[in-house]
């Protein structure tokens, strides 16, 4: 398979190549996308449907010094062998099974193999997801909250608003990286960024733009066919 065959990183003029070339991009260059790009952004994602309009995101956009306070204070944590963290939401199932386990497998080992570590290669590993906390590089990263009195539905709602900034961060010439990784070490975000206790964090993004010269950005994951996911009854 050609990795590099959908790269895009320009410009995306419509919905499907928005779709198409959206991508969890690892490496960002330090050029920083405007307050009002970011702001025209959110604006527009805030069209996601949702429930009776109760429009349930919250949204903490972090640059500069809070940025690099927020990321020091995560990897100190995430570094620290004794340090204790109980994860608020579970994302994923507490025992995989397939074909989910192939499936988060082959990505793993797809992203591992461009980047030359191998298994059982520790440090390596932990350097590299490291880089989650500090998204990537990227210099604009967000932060979703949830008021966690607030039921199932409004996870679903939330999906929608989170594609909805991925794909007009495409349109914009921008990319992003959807973080569930930040979840694990919610209370350190919390006292960072002084958020209340009523709100669960839901994912970090990052958000910027791409370095096209990173290796780690060939990544292109597969999907299954529509035939293996849909039927048509008739």
């Amino acid at each position: 398979m050609d990795k590099t065959k959908h790269i895009n990183y320009s410009v995306s003029e419509t919905v499907t190549d928005a779709i198409n070339t959206r991508r969890s991009i690892r490496a960002f260059t330090d050029e920083v996308p405007s307050e009002t790009v970011i702001s025209d952004i959110l604006q527009a994602a805030a069209r996601a449907p949702s429930g009776t309009n109760i429009q349930p995101w919250k949204v903490y956009v972090i640059q500069g010094d809070v940025r690099d306070k927020l990321c020091g204070a995560v990897c100190d944590a995430f570094d620290d062998p004794d340090a204790k963290h109980e994860i608020e939401v579970s994302y994923y199932p507490e025992k995989w099974f397939e074909p989910y386990l192939a499936r988060r497998r082959k990505i793993g080992w797809d992203l591992y193999g461009l980047l030359g570590i191998g298994k059982g290669e520790r440090e390596k590993t932990h350097q590299q997801h490291r880089r989650n906390f500090l998204f990537f590089d990227a210099p604009v990263g967000m932060m979703f909250t949830l008021h966690r009195d607030l039921a199932t539905g409004s996870w679903l709602d939330y999906g929608m608003f989170l594609q909805n900034i991925m794909l007009l961060a495409r349109e914009a010439g921008l990319h992003t990286c959807p973080q569930a990784a930040w979840s694990d070490y919610h209370s350190v975000v919390r006292e960072q960024l002084n958020i209340d206790q009523s709100e669960v964090l839901v994912c970090g993004m990052a958000l910027g733009y791409a370095d096209t010269a990173a290796i780690v950005n060939e990544l292109v994951s597969e999907r299954a066919d529509v035939s293996e996911f849909v039927h048509f009854l008739t």
